[in-house]
């Protein structure tokens, strides 16, 4: 075997697992195939002036390279058993929360350090939120910023380097079972390795099901989470914000009590394009720097969607939401909260009259031609909900992007070991299912690289 141990991917999972191993066993050779670019090449177009929307690029600047879909992202580490994946129900509750802490000491030596760790213990805005049929979850959440993630990121890079063969532009588009170990077969050749971590993250969902399905691994249908993305007046949830940072905040919809939740909220931050499978999404950024701050906070309006047997294809369910979205608004639609009351689309009139200065470049519509009835509903009850406790929240003003779909992997079967029916074949981060975070994506990888450092008698 040309390899030890082999990574499919680059996000935060397989990042973690070759650091993990690089460092407690120096003689192990390790290689990391990568379908994006190194981080210093990962540059999207869309500048705001002569590019204003998604170009649909080949390969998505955004979601893809050094750090994954976690690279540009907020840069939120939540340390908890209560949200982000179900990690903990494969290895245990207190070791999943002791690694989630190992992976923050990591990002605090390779440049988080002066960031804050923010907590909802013992918050009295989470009685605030049980007298208005709110659920605050619980957590203490390392905030980075997508500045200061990007550092850390870089920092991880510069130490591996020259220690873990990276490839990148290298998309895997097999794996085969060989005597020992296992191959990973690209376009134009083949590389051996007598272990295989894949991390494939959310952007591989499509390929993670393709290579379950050539090996025969069985999966389990997992969910969908549909809705927006919310901008307000920073002002309107500073008093949460300032304090918490970022708040889960859960409610069950009054006739078919689907679980709607906030998710990803950004204080004083920007809406942005996300570009899975070709289809044109949306998500929101924010930065420690203070020079890059906006007045805006925004946050996504999630409602979970499980399907039962026979249906089990939930991300094309998804999909098929999204796609409908791109075609009416060429990619993303903004609205605002009032029109959509009113059962009217918005228009570039009515947007630029705004109070809310939208932060991304999105073309005006109406929410209620794309998003199915029972979703929308639970989205407007949800915003009403929010205003109680954060009066301003159901302003007309209020901004909505659509859509935001989260996409979850087909949950793979896999045992304690995060190893699936062929021994030494492991899956972790997004990929598996498992996790739906950086903290759980990151905490796993570190997991199975533990694993594998006990077989080696290096732990």
């Amino acid at each position: 075997m040309k390899y030890d141990v082999m990574i499919i991917g680059a996000g935060p999972g397989g990042i973690f697992s070759a650091y993990e191993l690089m460092k407690k066993d120096p003689d192990l050779k390790i290689c990391v195939f990568e379908s994006g670019s190194p981080l210093e090449k990962r540059h999207c177009p869309i500048d705001g002036k002569n590019v204003k929307s998604c170009v649909r690029c080949s390969t998505c600047a955004i979601m893809n390279g050094f750090g994954g879909a976690g690279a540009f992202s907020d840069g939120k580490y939540n340390i908890t058993n209560d949200f982000g994946g179900t990690l903990y129900k494969y290895i245990g509750r207190e070791k999943a929360i002791e690694l989630m802490k190992y992976v923050d000491r990591i990002n605090l030596d390779h440049g988080a350090e002066g960031t804050t760790l923010y907590s909802t213990a013992g918050s009295e805005f989470k009685k605030l939120c049980m007298q208005n049929r709110l659920t605050l979850l619980e957590a203490s959440v390392r905030h980075l910023g997508t500045d200061i993630n990007y550092i850390v990121l870089k920092n991880l890079y510069e130490e591996m380097k020259d220690r873990v063969d990276f490839f990148f532009y290298s998309p895997v588009e097999h794996i085969g079972i060989i005597p020992g170990g296992f191959r990973a077969v690209l376009k134009d050749r083949t590389e051996d390795a007598g272990k295989c971590i894949i991390s494939a993250g959310r952007s591989g969902s499509k390929w993670m099901e393709k290579i379950c399905s050539e090996l025969c691994i069985r999966t389990s249908s997992n969910r969908v989470d549909i809705g927006v993305r919310v901008e307000i007046p920073a002002e309107i949830f500073s008093h949460i914000t300032d304090k918490l940072y970022e708040s889960k905040i859960v409610y069950r919809t009054k006739k078919f009590e689907d679980p709607v939740r906030t998710f990803c909220m950004n204080p004083y931050g920007i809406v942005v394009n996300e570009n899975t499978n070709g289809i044109v999404t949306v998500n929101g950024h924010s930065y420690e720097d203070p020079e890059r701050k906006t007045g805006n906070t925004n946050f996504a309006l999630l409602v979970n969607k499980r399907f039962s047997e026979p249906f089990r294809d939930s991300n094309g369910y998804g999909e098929s939401i999204a796609r409908l979205s791109n075609m009416l608004g060429g990619g993303v639609i903004v609205q605002r909260f009032g029109d959509l009351e009113r059962g009217r689309r918005s228009t570039e009139k009515r947007i630029a009259e705004s109070t809310v200065r939208p932060t991304l470049n999105a073309t005006p519509g109406d929410l209620s031609l794309v998003l199915p009835k029972r979703i929308l509903d639970g989205i407007i009850e949800m915003i009403w909900a929010l205003d109680r406790i954060a009066p301003g929240t159901a302003n007309d003003d209020t901004l909505l992007y659509g859509v935001e779909v989260k996409f979850y992997n087909m949950e793979v079967d896999l045992d304690e070991h995060l190893q699936t029916c062929y021994e030494g074949l492991y899956v972790i981060g997004d990929g598996s299912g498992v996790t739906h975070s950086l903290s759980h994506a990151s905490a796993s990888g570190i997991y199975v690289a533990d694993e594998i450092l006990k077989q080696r008698g290096k732990l």
